[in-house]
């Protein structure tokens, strides 16, 4: 070290200590005071070295006043009589101090240079000792391990910030040594202290300020060290990072900026509020003042308009606030291009979705003139694998088309394609977004230009966003405007590509959400196009059965009938009901269980209720071509079960207005006689089982005379009694509540032929494996026995009374209770033809029962009976 400083007083004087005045009383004491502590410096052991710097510490706070501040004349003799020894004496030894191996007395000699350099009159006199040194210690050769110069943290802060000190008090005097101080904050931009790095962008920032004239040359070198630090963990570091690259391009090269902004762009996802309000800031202030401003406006304002919309009401007011600046100061500068506009400015559009709040001429200008270069870029980002990404880029799109108003009309064709792919995305923040652009594309764009592009893409592909868009663009819509094209829209979605595009859950939503915005936004002018809304609707449910949406179609079927003043969508039915059926019937010779159109048969015959008796016409002849033996089963089934459905409720349906009778001979003999035939196979049993249902609705659903039923009784008693013997349960069960039903509705035998052929084939069914077929074959039998008059005719039948006796008494002793219960009453009533008879034939077999219980009671209600006469 002693040569070093000899080597540094053999130097020649600079050009400041050249021109020194001689020393005053105050500077000569100092110089002495200072001269016997320096030796110390020398010292072998680090323990002296600290000593002589504590002394040196000591003397100079000593030698300071104690309140400068008090007494200006004071100060000024202070720093002037501190200035000479300053620089003689003290400067060059600490500076060398600074490599010490001393960590002590490395802090303390750093502490003394940065005491000095406040005190001093000149010190950008220090300066071209002080920024090698500086450049020494942090930015020389590293280590082997990769280490800087300067090992400890600590001690890299106490230099950077005597870095920053120097800055700030030499001023335009740095411009000779800008590029030590460049040297040494590339690399401490890059230092693992999270401090240092702050520290570091506090200087390059005032660095910046302090050399303008100079700066431009150097600043892209920082920029490379400034981005490697902007991702840092500490969110700190990030907002230092961010506010220190604006100085730093504000007063350097603007050719920066397109390095600059991927990262800025980055940092407007970041978690934390300071760093996007730190982009925010930057961004503003380049727009407001970076002299290269007009050639980056297409690549900043989107930065700033995506905090518009940021979570944080202070960033988004501030992001406003900025922009609004922006756009004024714009709107000034182009004061002349403006003119007329100025002059002559128009009003909000009447639909404008917040008019108090429109964006001032200046910002809708820049937007417009600049929407071509930011439209590519935002559309590509609504396709990022990110979901972030395109949440921003959402939003951004949505503010671009609140600022271009009507002039997005030129854009329209690449808004739409971006609305139609990203309204399909996974994520609902998303969808939400670009479902308010598109209503803003309804506000500002005529129909007449809209529709076509969103139509024509609905006939070439339809899918859930393409209805999505349609549905958003028409609830911004207004509503004389669209009034003229809402028959073209409602004729488009009835189109059976598209109402029947998919059967997909999502698709149907959006479907039905399209009608409803109709229907909100046209009120009663939806007259005009309510068949083909209907026909939406009756097609949306009638493939809801996978979907779910039957609820959802019947609310919007209630919001449609409000705004045309009508009850409910049974109204809307009676309106309708006749070219719906038209409509669906169109095809009916080709229907197979696949076929839309028997889905949408099925929801208008299910569901128009009282309007359905108006269309028997048309309704009578499509079950009877469809419900014919050479046509597809399954549809067969399927119209039988409408069919059961419906004549459950015939006086509300079918018989609304009196007239089915007149085609109850086409439903007995053209529908249900050829279905009850047999043939071989478990679904022609599952078709006379739905055709047996299909005969008992319309026997319960008392819209029938008895006469009517003695007319169908002739026509199906017959094919009935052959049902009995069927696999299934319950066309067993049901054909016996059929038969009952004919015989209780009958004045007489009829026909004593067919009438006889009735009660042996009820009484196989009391050998029945079902409980319940018995209990209903024995009612049937006590209606076939309430037939027979008592009267001289009753001996015609006297044989087969006689066996049904023989036959029934057997039951009586059934292991079941109920059945020997109900075989009592069978035999109750009957015994009234003949009760002699039945006393020999009950007393013949009495004793072979294994409970003569019911026998006895049946004897004594025989012997209660009247005489015959």
């Amino acid at each position: 070290m002693a040569a070093l400083m000899a080597a540094e007083a053999a130097a020649p004087p600079g050009p400041t200590e050249a021109a020194e005045t001689p020393e005053t009383a105050e500077a000569a004491e100092l110089s002495r005071a200072l001269s016997r502590l320096l030796p110390g410096l020398e010292a072998d052991s680090k323990v002296g070295r600290r000593r002589a710097l504590e002394a040196l510490q000591r003397a100079l706070e000593a030698a300071w006043p104690e309140a400068p501040d008090a007494d200006p004349a004071a100060a000024a003799a202070a720093t002037a009589a501190f200035q000479g020894p300053w620089a003689r004496l003290l400067l060059p030894r600490l500076l060398y101090c600074l490599a010490d191996p001393a960590e002590g007395c490395r802090a303390l000699a750093a502490h003394l240079l940065d005491l000095g350099l406040r005190r001093a009159a000149r010190p950008r006199d220090a300066l071209p000792r002080l920024l090698p040194a500086l450049a020494a210690r942090l930015a020389g050769p590293e280590s082997a391990r990769g280490r800087p110069p300067e090992a400890c943290e600590e001690l890299r802060l106490a230099l950077v910030q005597l870095l920053s000190l120097a800055v700030r008090l030499g001023g335009p005097a740095l411009a000779p040594h800008l590029d030590d101080a460049v040297r040494v904050l590339r690399r401490t931009l890059r230092d693992p202290f999270a401090a240092v790095r702050r520290e570091s962008c506090e200087c390059a920032a005032g660095l910046a300020r302090a050399t303008p004239d100079h700066f431009h040359m150097q600043s892209e070198s920082l920029i490379g060290p400034l981005m490697q630090s902007i991702s840092h963990q500490h969110w700190k570091v990030r907002v230092a990072v961010i506010e220190a690259t604006g100085t730093v391009i504000q007063f350097g090269s603007s050719k920066s900026v397109d390095d600059v902004l991927p990262h800025f762009a980055q940092r407007l996802f970041d978690d934390v509020p300071q760093v996007r309000q730190a982009v925010t800031c930057v961004v503003g202030g380049w727009l407001l003042d970076l002299r290269d401003r007009y050639s980056f406006f297409h690549k900043l304002i989107p930065l700033l308009l995506s905090s518009l919309e940021d979570d944080i009401p202070e960033i988004a007011l501030a992001a406003a606030g900025l922009w609004e600046k922006v756009g004024l100061q714009w709107q000034r500068e182009n004061e002349d291009d403006l003119k007329d506009k100025l002059d002559f400015s128009t009003p909000p559009p009447a639909h404008h979705p917040s008019p108090e709040t429109r964006p001032v001429l200046g910002c809708r200008e820049l937007v417009f003139r600049n929407l071509s270069k930011i439209l590519p870029a935002v559309c590509h980002d609504l396709t990022d694998w990110v979901v972030g990404t395109r949440l921003k880029a959402a939003q951004l799109l949505l503010v671009l088309l609140l600022h271009a108003e009507d002039h997005s009309t030129q854009h329209l064709d690449t808004v739409l394609r971006a609305l139609h792919r990203a309204c399909a995305d996974d994520d609902p923040a998303v969808v939400r977004s670009c479902t308010r652009s598109a209503e803003l594309v309804g506000v500002f764009v005529s129909p007449e230009v809209f529709l076509k592009l969103i139509l024509s893409t609905l006939k070439k592909s339809p899918s859930p966003s393409g209805l999505l868009v349609l549905a958003s663009v028409i609830r911004g819509c207004p509503r004389e405007a669209l009034q003229p094209h809402l028959k073209v829209i409602a004729v488009e979605l009835a189109r059976p590509h598209i109402c029947q595009g998919s059967e997909n859950r999502l698709y149907g939503e959006h479907l039905l959400l399209c009608v409803r915005t109709l229907a909100s936004v046209c009120q009663e002018d939806c007259r005009g196009c309510s068949l083909q809304l209907m026909e939406v609707l009756v097609t949306v449910m009638a493939l809801s059965g996978a979907t779910g949406l039957s609820d959802k179609v019947q609310e919007t079927m209630d919001a449609l009938a409000a705004v045309q003043d009508v009850d409910g969508s049974q109204d809307l039915y009676r309106e309708h009901v006749g070219p719906l059926m038209e409509w669906v019937a169109a095809s009916h010779h080709d229907w197979t269980i696949h076929s839309v159109e028997l889905l949408q048969f099925n929801v208008v015959v299910t569901h128009a209720g009282p309007a359905l008796g108006e269309v028997l016409p048309h309704l009578v002849p499509i079950l009877r071509s469809c419900l014919q033996p050479a046509r597809d089963p399954q549809m067969r089934l399927r119209l039988f079960s409408s069919l059961s459905r419906v004549l459950l409720s015939a006086k509300q349906t079918v018989d609304s207005q009196g007239q089915f009778h007149h085609y109850l001979n086409t439903v007995a003999k053209d529908i249900l006689v050829p279905n009850l035939q047999w043939h071989a196979g478990k679904t022609a049993a599952a078709i006379r089982t739905a055709a047996v249902s299909c005969l008992w609705a319309l026997l319960s659903s008392d819209v029938l005379s008895e006469k009517q039923i003695w007319e169908v009784q002739e026509t199906l008693m017959l094919d009935i009694l052959t049902t009995l013997e069927e696999d299934s349960q319950m066309t067993r069960l049901i054909s016996c509540q059929i038969i009952n039903r004919f015989l209780k509705t009958s004045s007489g035998v009829g026909d004593p032929d067919k009438f006889i052929k009735i009660y042996p084939e009820l009484l196989k069914r009391l050998d029945d494996v079902s409980h319940e077929v018995r209990l209903a074959a024995t009612s049937a039998l006590v209606s076939w026995l309430a037939c027979i008059q008592n009267d001289d005719g009753k001996s015609y039948y006297q044989s087969n009374i006689q066996f049904l006796y023989r036959e029934l008494l057997v039951y009586l002793d059934d292991p079941e209770g109920a059945v020997q219960d109900a075989v009592l009453e069978v035999l109750k009533a009957g015994s009234v033809l003949f009760p002699e008879l039945l006393v020999r034939e009950t007393e013949a077999v009495v004793h072979k029962h294994r409970s003569p219980a019911h026998c006895q009671q049946l004897l004594q209600h025989l012997q209660a009976l009247p005489p015959a006469q």
